[in-house]
Parts: C-alpha cells; structure tokens; sequence
C-alpha cells in the first residue's frame, strides 16, 4: 500500500487529488443528489486505486545495467548525500574504503518541494545544498582525501547516472537518513541502484540527531 505522507511531493499530490475529488463532488452533488454520490463514489475507488502498492517499472524484464570506466591505478567513489553528507558515519565508511589511490566525487542532489517547483524558486533548494556539499567536501579534504563536489539533479538515481558519464567509478556510496525518516529508503533508492548499477552499492545511515547528542 502506498504511504501517501511519505514525502513532501506525495502528500502535496494527494491533497491536490482529496481538493479536486471534493470540488467534483460538491459540483455533481449541486446538479443532482445522485450524480453527487456517484462521484462520491468514482473518487473514492480513484484514491484506493492509487493508494495500491506502485507497479515497478519493467516488471519481469531485465533493467539495463550501468556502468563507467576507471583511470588505471585510481580508485573512484561516488558518493551520493543530501543532508547527511555532514554525517561522522559517513566519513568513517569512506576511510573504510579509502586507500593512497582513492579519489571521491560528492553529489548532492537539489531537493527542490513540490511548491519551489510550482513558483519556480529552486534557487533556495540550490544553495541548501550547496552549502552541505561544501562543508563535506571540506572536511574529507581536511582528513587528506582527495575529493571534489557537485550539485545533482533531483532524482538521486538520475543525479548517480549523470555522474557516472564523466567520472569512472569503481564503487558507490549512498548515504540517508535511517528507516523513518528517509524518503530514499521510502522510494526503494538504494535497491534500484543496485538493480540498475553493474557496481558495488554501499548503504550507509547516517543519524544526525544522534550523532549531535553525542557531541
């Protein structure tokens, strides 16, 4: 069953969904008592229709995999972070892995809401991230990585296949939120990676709040 709070973009649609369904109603309801409950009725069996477990794309087909090239004698990490890139925990993966060849590449998607979208004020969403991705790869150069940064686009898969275009990885590190509070892990963002990616995908959580209590 589809979680229809489990994000920001999903409540917005379904509220616009419930607000439409509701003006149908009142207008059918308006011309006629029957007609009214009929529609009652059509919207309701849309929003169940819609609540249903999503279809996943391609289902019983083979997903192409994707991968990229590597400099001989260079190991590359991508690492795709939002909020998290700040993360202690992400940074003692990245050590885990870490040898005197390692180079890192940071991709903070820009999470633009859907309101930013509708007013077309995704510079906010832009320099937010920005500023995280900045402080990461400030610290991970203050630790002696090699490392550089870049805003990516929305969609945290799209943002990983636009990355791999220009920068041959060898391995993949995805960092997110714990269970709860991530809407990756609510879109299934590190298991479609690893269905799409002929590569090595690394799952790290990161709990900042915990993580703050403990400083």
């Amino acid at each position: 069953m589809r979680n229809p709070l489990r994000s920001e973009a999903e409540a917005f649609r379904f509220l616009i969904a419930v607000i439409i369904g509701a003006l149908v109603i009142f207008g059918a309801a308006r011309i006629d008592t029957w007609l009214g409950v009929a529609a009652a009725v059509a919207a309701v069996a849309g929003i169940v229709w819609w609540l249903k477990d999503e279809p996943v794309p391609g289902a019983g087909e083979p997903l192409p995999k994707l991968t990229s090239a590597t400099p001989p004698g260079i190991r590359r990490v991508l690492v795709v972070a939002n909020e998290t890139a700040r993360g202690t925990a992400l940074r003692d993966e990245l050590e885990r892995v870490r040898t005197p060849e390692t180079e890192l590449l940071v991709v903070a998607p820009a999470l633009a809401s859907p309101v930013q979208h509708w007013v077309s004020d995704v510079d906010g969403a832009r320099e937010d991230a920005e500023e995280r991705l900045n402080e990461s790869v400030g610290l991970l150069r203050a630790a002696g990585f090699r490392v550089r940064g870049e805003i990516g686009d929305p969609d945290p898969l799209v943002a990983i296949e636009d990355a791999l275009r220009t920068f041959g990885a060898d391995e993949i590190v995805i960092s997110t939120h714990p269970p709860g509070r991530s809407n990756w892990l609510e879109q299934d963002i590190v298991g479609k990676a690893r269905q799409r990616l002929a590569l090595p995908v690394t799952h790290v959580v990161v709990d900042l709040a915990a993580e703050q209590a403990r400083a």
